[in-house]
């Protein structure tokens, strides 16, 4: 079941399957060493689609500079390849259609999904850069109109 929430709306069993699957993915799995939970997550609307108590796909949303964007996109390994990610990015595309309408995307993405991305419209910026240990590439997509 897919859930859209603010964070002072999300229960503690939903942040803690959040944290657990974003630590367990992008530190652990991915071998990195930085603070993967941030203010951020004060701050954002958080996706996720819920199946059996378990998060199986997750991002979070969050207007940054006078634009929106979003990140810690991610799919539960053993639910990949059954399309959850194409339809979290469904979601995604619409709550920055509902909540930040006219504003410019703009992402860092991890260099390897940029052709995930430009499937949904995204543009590469510039040349891959480090960020957090990982080669990443600046995307941007124009405003999604209310």
């Amino acid at each position: 079941m897919w859930g859209i929430k603010k964070f002072s709306e999300l229960t503690t069993k939903e942040l803690f399957e959040i944290l657990y699957l974003r630590t367990k993915i992008f530190v652990v799995d991915q071998k990195r060493i930085y603070q993967e939970v941030d203010d951020q997550d004060l701050h954002s609307i958080h996706i996720f689609d819920m199946v059996d108590g378990k998060i199986a796909a997750y991002a979070r949303v969050f207007s940054q500079d006078n634009k929106v964007s979003f990140g810690r996109v991610v799919t539960e390994p053993s639910f990949r390849g059954q399309g959850l990610g194409n339809e979290l990015m469904k979601h995604v595309l619409k709550v920055i259609h509902d909540e930040f309408p006219n504003r410019e995307i703009e992402i860092e993405a991890q260099a390897q999904v940029q052709g995930f991305y430009e499937n949904f419209s995204f543009e590469a910026q510039g040349d891959t850069f480090i960020f957090q240990h990982t080669p990443h590439i600046k995307m941007t997509h124009a405003a999604i109109s209310a």
